[in-house]
């Protein structure tokens, strides 16, 4: 149902990055033409499958030169803005606008751009119970969307213009805030044309010795998560969950750290789900006042840039009352530090494909 969400901290870290960034000037416009096909990643979104999208990816984009020690270790990446525009073809889906924050990163002697970019979508023609019953790919207006680059570009070659081609997956899902939530991944093939504008046609990229590897004792954390969410029966209606977290991290570099820890679920939605199958599905044979608490251990690892991390989970329910989409769980996100011991948090938690919820949290690192 969902790739991961990669979420709304993404656009403080950025623009905090902006403010302070005191680089060369050297920016990039490109705007890229795409056209593709929406996988069949469920079998009941089969019936949207009717056509093929196109549409349009505009986007700014800011060099860094190295700077910052976490630039020159991950090659000089860019930080920008985009915008996008997709027509579904199919007067179901309708069209969705989505804005972003993305990073590129470079390859192959910087010819080769990979984009990750997270932001939010408006869809035109969400699920309406009377009006448009067949969508259950959007339940929502407001999308949760990510969308992933690999292209080929040249830039400069005449007056600052160059090309760009390649392919490109884009994903709109609500993370099951409202049901339906099917979402939709459309892998397209991409071209269009850049045009740099930079104070220095052959900028020097900063090189400095890297520091020595940072050693850290095993730390503590504790974080608390919570947001709303709805079972995928349709009306069932939205409620909030609480997450206790804790666990150990320790560091194997300056970008690097490994997890182990443990969450306590307290999911409402599922409570409402248990009496609903307990009352209508006596063939389930689902128990009323059956628990609806979960308890998990986990694994992680973080990845750190600048003051944010990206973080990746993977867990296991010890504690399983009632059986939802598995014993196995997963989650990633990102995490912004402020000072030395607190952060903020915004992951997506999954089973698998299939998003549970999107969770924002506040936690300490003792």
């Amino acid at each position: 149902m969902s790739l991961r969400f990669f979420c709304s901290l993404i656009f403080l870290g950025v623009f905090c990055y902006a403010q302070e960034e005191k680089a060369p000037f050297a920016y990039t416009l490109d705007v890229s033409q795409f056209y593709g096909s929406i996988l069949r990643h469920n079998p009941d979104i089969s019936h949207l499958l009717t056509s093929h999208p196109a549409g349009l990816i505009v986007s700014y984009n800011k060099k860094t030169f190295g700077e910052k020690q976490w630039e020159q270790d991950f090659g000089y990446p860019d930080v920008g803005y985009s915008a996008i525009y997709q027509d579904l073809n199919n007067s179901i889906l309708g069209r969705n606008i989505g804005l972003y924050a993305h990073y590129n990163f470079y390859f192959l002697n910087r010819n080769l751009q990979f984009r990750l970019g997270q932001g939010l979508a408006y869809s035109t023609n969400p699920y309406d119970a009377e009006t448009n019953f067949r969508n259950n790919a959007y339940g929502s207006r407001i999308l949760s969307s990510t969308y992933l680059l690999l292209n080929y570009q040249k830039e400069n070659i005449i007056n600052g213009l160059g090309f760009k081609a390649g392919i490109s997956v884009v994903h709109y899902s609500n993370a099951n805030l409202r049901a339906p939530n099917t979402s939709t991944n459309t892998f397209a093939f991409n071209a269009g044309l850049v045009y740099t504008m930079q104070d220095d046609k052959n900028p020097t990229y900063i090189k400095t010795p890297k520091p020595e590897k940072k050693q850290e004792p095993i730390h503590f954390n504790a974080i608390f998560r919570s947001g709303i969410n709805e079972s995928d029966v349709i009306g069932s209606g939205q409620f909030p969950f609480y997450i206790l977290s804790g666990y150990a991290d320790k560091r194997l570099g300056r970008r690097s750290a490994i997890q182990l820890g443990t969450d306590i679920f307290f999911s409402n939605f599922l409570k409402q789900l248990i009496e609903f199958q307990a009352v209508s599905f006596p063939e389930l044979e689902v128990e009323e006042g059956t628990d609806f608490k979960r308890v998990g251990v986990f694994v992680g690892h973080e990845l750190f840039v600048n003051k944010l991390s990206v973080v990746t989970q993977l867990g296991y329910y010890v504690y399983y009352p009632f059986d939802f989409e598995g014993r196995v769980y997963n989650r990633v996100g990102l995490k912004r530090y402020f000072g030395d011991q607190w952060f903020g948090a915004v992951t997506l938690k999954s089973h698998g494909a299939k998003a549970e919820a999107v969770e924002f949290g506040i936690g300490i690192r003792l």
